[in-house]
């Protein structure tokens, strides 16, 4: 704060210092520059004298910054020596003072700061009765002193130079706050958008720049609706409306557009932001990707239909082996009565090896069921992945001739693996069968083998019609098919599901229509695994 009127007995040189200096001090912007233009000063106002400035935090009175123009005794730094006279005639409040670094003696006591010192003035720093800093000048041998004026000078100077420290202080607080708070929102793990009342985005963060693919400069300044796909837009304004008149809004789910042109579910909670007149000034958003939680959801639900069909499977086969035993015993027994009996038809014989044929494919069918229901009782062993494929395109040749379908191999890596080799040949005799299906006027199919990390990776690739986008969540589902009435149960997937998964592994599939398809079987190396 300038001084409007010249007080008495100061002349108008000092007078007219005291004011560009009040004036150069006020237009500076940081602690930094506030020091550099005020120790300009004082060389000003008391040339040749030794002079040192301390700004302190306003709390802990720990020194922010130091500036010394002479021989500043070692020890003297840091500790601030203020005359009682002094610190009451600035107001300081004593009860302010949180610092053992803070001393208030008498002013006869004042030690000097200066090596070869013979005199020296102090005055403290000091606004609303709380201590910012301390100005020290003092007077080395040869050089004429007169206290009291100098006194009344520093005095004057010191209560412009307070004002412009708060302020100076009060900015760099805001500035570290509003520092703290953008980055804190920028590398916060949470999407987080903010808006201003015309729904231009102020504050794009880094998880929605890595989820949308769109860069910070690209969004900020524009509106938000270049984000949020049309048929959602008229939803953004009415939650914009509630979240401007000071409503704030939970679990509103939308969609973003990517930078590719895709989308991507998330979901917003808002909350208005006032100004400190209490005015909207603008809405924040934060939320989340949905993508991974709804995937999660589904596989649950899938989980849930498996576990499910696991259950029903072993009601089924419980319900069934019963009176398929007693079918296959009797139909035995009939067969060994009329075995070489002279008016046995042959007619007759046949038709009951067509009955064992028939339940022993019911039985088969039972199998597979528990197959999926449960791990097979059978123990897991060492076992070669080739030779079970090698073994499952022997059972599949009269298939594969059938449909004219050339088989390529590339065993790249021998895959020993501990489990059920019967198992696995039935996986893969299902896998083989649904390509050859894929491919009825004939095509190439290709298995590979190759180990990749603690896996083996098995993959069947067939050039056939392929699956279709809306049906790929579903083929691993049970009783789910494609094919005609009739002409398959839909369990073939599901089974072949459950044994790779109760062998420890997985399976994926790639498909597009009329592009072919690719199941990979991951299925544990046992090595690794030991090794590990």
């Amino acid at each position: 704060m300038e001084t409007s009127e010249k007080p008495p007995n100061l002349s108008a040189e000092i007078f007219e210092a005291l004011l560009e200096i009040g004036r150069e001090v006020a237009s500076t912007s940081s602690e930094e520059q506030l020091v550099a233009a005020l120790a300009s000063g004082i060389k000003k106002l008391f040339p040749d004298r030794n002079f040192c400035i301390r700004i302190c935090d306003v709390k802990s009175q720990l020194l922010t910054s130091l500036y010394a123009e002479g021989p500043l005794k070692e020890d003297s730094k840091e500790s601030l020596v203020i005359g009682r006279t002094s610190a009451e005639r600035a107001r300081l409040r004593l009860d302010k003072i949180q610092s053992e670094q803070v001393k208030i003696i008498d002013e006869v006591n004042l030690p000097f700061i200066f090596e070869g010192s013979r005199a020296a003035i102090s005055a403290p720093l000091v606004t609303s009765g709380k201590l910012l800093g301390l100005i020290n000048v003092e007077y080395p041998a040869g050089i004429p002193k007169n206290l009291g004026s100098d006194e009344k000078v520093l005095v004057l100077l010191n209560n412009q130079v307070a004002v412009a420290v708060r302020n100076i202080k009060s900015i760099e607080e805001l500035r570290f706050v509003r520092t703290y708070l953008e980055e804190l929102l920028e590398h916060a793990n949470a999407l987080i958008l903010v808006l201003d009342q015309h729904r231009k985005v102020v504050v794009f963060n880094k998880q929605l720049a890595a989820l949308t693919g769109f860069k910070k400069e690209e969004v900020v300044g524009q509106d938000v609706a270049m984000l949020i796909p049309e048929h959602q837009r008229e939803r953004l304004k009415d939650v914009m409306t509630e979240a401007l008149r000071g409503e704030a809004v939970s679990n509103f789910e939308s969609y973003l557009i990517t930078h590719g042109k895709g989308q991507i579910q998330v979901s917003f909670s808002t909350s208005t932001v006032f100004t400190a007149q209490g005015n909207v000034e603008g809405v924040i958003a934060i939320g989340q990707d949905l993508t991974t939680l709804r995937s999660l959801e589904m596989r649950m639900v899938h989980a849930g239909k498996l576990a499910a069909f696991g259950e029903l499977a072993a009601s089924i086969v419980h319900e069934i082996s019963g009176p398929m035993t007693t079918v296959v015993a009797y139909t035995d027994a009939l067969l060994d009565r009329l075995s070489g009996q002279p008016h046995t038809l042959p007619s007759d014989e046949e038709k009951l090896k067509n009955i064992l044929k028939s339940t022993d494919r019911i039985m088969k069918f039972t199998q597979n069921l528990m197959s999926y229901a449960r791990p097979a009782g059978e123990k897991s062993e060492p076992l070669q992945i080739q030779d079970a494929l090698e073994l499952s395109l022997s059972l599949c040749s009269h298939l594969l001739e059938q449909h004219r379908v050339e088989v390529f191999v590339d065993f790249e890596t021998p895959g020993s693996i501990l489990g059920v080799k019967s198992n696995l040949v039935q996986v893969f005799v299902n896998l083989i069968t649904n390509a050859c299906h894929a491919m009825p006027e004939g095509g190439h199919l290709k298995l590979s083998v190759r180990q990749v990390g603690p896996w083996f990776e098995v993959e069947v690739t067939d050039r056939g019609s392929g699956i279709v986008p809306e049906h790929l969540p579903k083929i691993f589902e049970p009783f789910f098919t494609t094919k005609a009435e009739g002409d398959g149960t839909g369990l073939g997937l599901s089974i072949v599901q459950g044994i790779v998964e109760n062998h420890g592994g997985d399976i994926r599939v790639r498909s597009a229509a009329n592009a072919g398809t690719t199941f990979t079987l991951r299925l544990p190396s046992p090595v690794f695994n030991s090794a590990q």
